[in-house]
């Protein structure tokens, strides 16, 4: 049995050792093949721990004296947070003494810094930041790309978008070849601007990837793709929507069934239905967003997440670097490289 490794960075989010600790106890106790290092501060962590059971020989604490602030301009990090819990956690990674990094914090300056420390592939002109939505079919969930890394991206950038999500989807959903759709205004040919028509033109010539066409944005979460690319902007704009939609249905179905003692019974009748609907949309199950394109594994969680939401992020850097998924996107950029 191999052992993976994960590098936590434990004070990065808003809750910082609150959730990263029970989290990482829950998936020690859930993956016997797991190993987790906690990068922070040592007196916090320990403490922290200090009520808990668990294997030694697995969990291991390792002191970082700085943390970045969720408000932090990323320059600022780079530059003078050189010994903060993100930092020393990707570190690790740059090592070899871990086989991927999670981390709650300041996602500017967590990309910035994954970008400096570990640099991006060979042909990889920029790292993307890819995640999973949930779709009306509950065992399937779709992967878009970019959620943010690039607010303005080029045909050729979508391109290189296109091959690692489809390489990284292959290798984490075991889908041989991966439907890949761009996101559009319309599904016509004729629609879109430039950028978006002559992405799409390169990817209809393109033998690497299996490209479908264009999508809308009401179809994102009907299961028909398996990839959808986009740049940074629509992208951000797209995941911030789902969520909050997924929060606004949340929260009016509980005050539609708060209204009186009518409503209130007819919600008890009806919770098992709700509890089941309200989990399929719950962010938090598809928290877990991985920068691609760089020379390791890193997995940005929600700053905001709870133990729940911030164990699917664990487990999500723990896929992918079980499949090796930055040597596999190496291996497909350099072949699409060669034929181009």
């Amino acid at each position: 049995m191999t052992i993976i490794t994960i590098a936590i960075d434990a004070m990065g989010g808003d809750f910082g050792p609150s959730v990263t600790i029970p989290a990482a106890l829950i998936v020690l106790k859930n993956h016997p093949d797991i190993r987790l290092v906690l990068v922070g501060d040592a007196a916090t962590l320990e403490q922290e721990l200090a009520s808990h059971t668990y294997d030694v020989n697995r969990l291991e604490v390792l002191h970082a004296s700085q943390q970045v602030e969720m408000d932090e301009m990323p320059s600022s990090a780079l530059r003078t947070k050189k010994d903060s819990s993100m930092r020393v956690a990707i570190n690790l990674v740059k090592e070899g003494k871990a086989q991927a990094c999670v981390s709650a914090g300041n996602t500017g300056a967590l990309m910035a810094t994954a970008r400096f420390v570990l640099k991006t592939l060979p042909g990889v002109d920029r790292p993307a930041i890819i995640s999973t939505f949930p779709t009306i079919d509950p065992d399937k969930n779709i992967r878009v790309l970019d959620l943010g890394a690039n607010v303005d991206s080029t045909a050729e950038h979508l391109v290189q978008f296109a091959v690692m999500g489809s390489v990284l989807t292959s290798a984490l959903d075991n889908i041989p070849q991966p439907k890949i759709y761009l996101l559009n205004i319309g599904e016509e040919e004729i629609k879109g601007n430039e950028q978006v028509k002559q992405t799409a033109a390169l990817l209809s010539n393109s033998k690497v990837v299996n490209y479908v066409g264009f999508i809308e944005a009401d179809r994102l979460h009907f299961g028909e793709a398996d990839v959808i690319v986009c740049d940074g902007f629509v992208g951000n704009v797209a995941l911030k929507t789902t969520e909050g939609v997924a929060r606004f249905i949340t929260r009016l179905m509980k005050e539609s069934f708060m209204r009186n003692l009518f409503t209130k019974m007819i919600g008890l009748l009806v919770k098992p239905v709700l509890k089941t609907f309200v989990k399929r949309i719950d962010p938090g199950r598809y928290n877990g967003a991985t920068f691609i394109g760089l020379n390791g594994t890193v997995v940005k969680s929600h700053g905001a997440a709870n133990t729940r939401a911030f164990v699917c992020a664990i487990e999500e850097a723990m896929i992918g670097a079980e499949k090796n998924v930055p040597e596999r996107i190496r291996h497909e950029v350099e072949h699409l490289l060669k034929i181009s």
